[in-house]
């Protein structure tokens, strides 16, 4: 199983034509491809979950710097 999110620019001009939408998720399973449109708005972030998701801005570059600091307290 395949899973991506394209640019709808990238698709040929029929498909361009049908999704109203700028992304669009495609997900291949067994030789059927599925195209479902990406809404726009929606924030990856907001629903965080897990140990972190008290932090807001918690980037990666953050938490790698906190896991080095952690691994030479380690040492």
């Amino acid at each position: 199983m395949t899973e991506m999110v394209l640019n709808t620019n990238t698709l040929p001009e029929p498909l361009f034509r049908l999704i109203p939408t700028d992304k669009v998720y495609v997900k291949e399973s067994d030789g059927i491809i599925q195209l479902t449109p990406v809404k726009n708005n929606v924030d990856s972030t907001v629903n965080l979950r897990g140990i972190l998701s008290k932090y807001d801005d918690m980037s990666v570059d953050k938490f790698l710097e906190r896991k080095r600091a952690d691994k030479e307290l380690d040492l």
